[in-house]
């Protein structure tokens, strides 16, 4: 970790030079923000992303076997696709949208300003992806849905995704979801492919988590990130909308059920590539209240030219480490019983029973059930 002592102050803004790279100019917002000269990504990294990222960078010829990868992958013709049908943002081409990806590359110190596209789609939504260079692609449903402050962070999240490498892992996802629908037909390679995109799937969502992270270090404004994503989830109608609410459903999301809900929540969330919006909304907030944000805006944060000697142990450490807590601190009831059962909690059964069938565990004395007493289960009721 190293202090920032680099000049953070407004006066120094972003540009666009001839070369592509972030340099001085006129393009920050008036509001004074906080600049990261040389930050890693592994300064707004989930554990779990960053985990796996390390692991890979230090994967003795990771990045020859992908380079390879790249003939048959169809990034020449996704790049030919976005430049021959969408507007490229440019100076002269959605102006404010150059002017949010120039300031989101100064802030984050990202050496080459990434080609921006603006896509026909009224869905909202955004991605970065690529093998060799990434691209940014945002829809029109994204941009007309979003104000200024909203989508500053949306750019930053999809920066955030570039300074971090995820734009190779995320196009590799696409092309092996296509890929994995082609060959459906044969039953063992389906499989296959399948389990590589569904453990892929769980990389996503969490790289989805670091991106927010990275989001809201650019726009350095935690309203404008939560009422982002409020309206990702309930469109443009902030006014009947409100944050304390919508953080409540997250709450109410993880805490609420039984062991029936907990196992429905994991087949919901397995196809998606993103986790559910509340649960963005509720972990972005804790992340941005937590000490390791307010180090960073401090400037003490890893720097990029550290990251050659960072341990892949210590990463898995931190990773374990997370989901740990997480076990600890969760309200869901599956996560309960994984606690209990690391506890060496007795009656294992009746707590099974009572986590899904809502029953108290604990069989009658007298009455139906009960040894000796009759049927076991009579018709028409059911078993506590």
């Amino acid at each position: 970790m190293s202090d920032n002592s680099s000049d953070n102050s407004s006066d120094d803004k972003a540009g666009h030079g001839a070369d592509g790279r972030a340099e001085g100019g006129k393009r920050l917002p008036g509001r004074e923000r906080r600049r990261f000269p040389d930050i890693s990504s592994r300064a707004y990294e989930h554990p779990a992303d960053r985990s796996a990222l390390v692991a890979l960078r230090k994967l003795s010829g990771f990045d020859t076997v992908f380079k390879a990868l790249s003939g048959l992958l169809p990034e020449r013709s996704l790049r030919l696709l976005f430049l021959s049908d969408s507007v490229r943002v440019s100076d002269q081409q959605f102006q404010h949208l150059h002017a949010m990806l120039l300031d989101a590359c100064y802030i984050l110190d990202l050496p080459k300003v990434p080609p921006m596209y603006v896509t026909q789609d009224p869905q909202p939504n955004a991605m970065c992806i690529g093998l060799d260079e990434p691209i940014i692609v945002v829809t029109t449903g994204l941009v007309e849905l979003l104000d200024e402050e909203e989508m500053r962070a949306v750019v930053g999240h999809e920066v955030g995704h570039a300074l971090s490498g995820h734009a190779v892992y995320r196009t590799i996802l696409l092309f092996l979801t296509n890929f994995a629908l082609k060959i459906a037909w044969i039953p063992l390679g389906n499989i296959a492919v399948m389990a590589i995109v569904t453990a892929l799937r769980e990389w996503f969502r969490k790289s989805e988590l670091s991106a927010d992270r990275a989001g809201l270090l650019v726009g350095q404004d935690l309203r404008a990130s939560m009422r982002g994503l409020m309206k990702i989830a309930g469109g443009n109608h902030l006014h009947e909308m409100n944050v304390d609410a919508f953080l409540a459903q997250a709450e109410e999301y993880e805490a609420g059920g039984d062991l029936r809900d907990s196992v429905l929540k994991i087949l919901n969330v397995l196809p998606r590539t993103h986790p559910f919006t509340t649960v963005r909304a509720a972990e972005l907030k804790k992340w941005a209240e937590s000490r390791d944000y307010q180090r960073i805006m401090d400037g003490h944060y890893p720097r990029r030219a550290e990251d050659k000697d960072t341990s892949v142990s210590d990463s898995f450490r931190e990773s374990a480490s997370h989901y740990a807590d997480t076990v600890r601190s969760s309200k869901d009831p599956l996560m309960g019983l994984v606690r209990d059962i690391a506890g060496g909690a007795s009656d294992l059964g009746g707590r099974l029973r009572d986590a899904f069938g809502g029953g108290s565990g604990t069989a009658p004395k007298d009455g139906p059930g009960a040894p000796g007493k009759g049927p076991e289960d009579p018709p028409g009721e059911p078993r506590p």
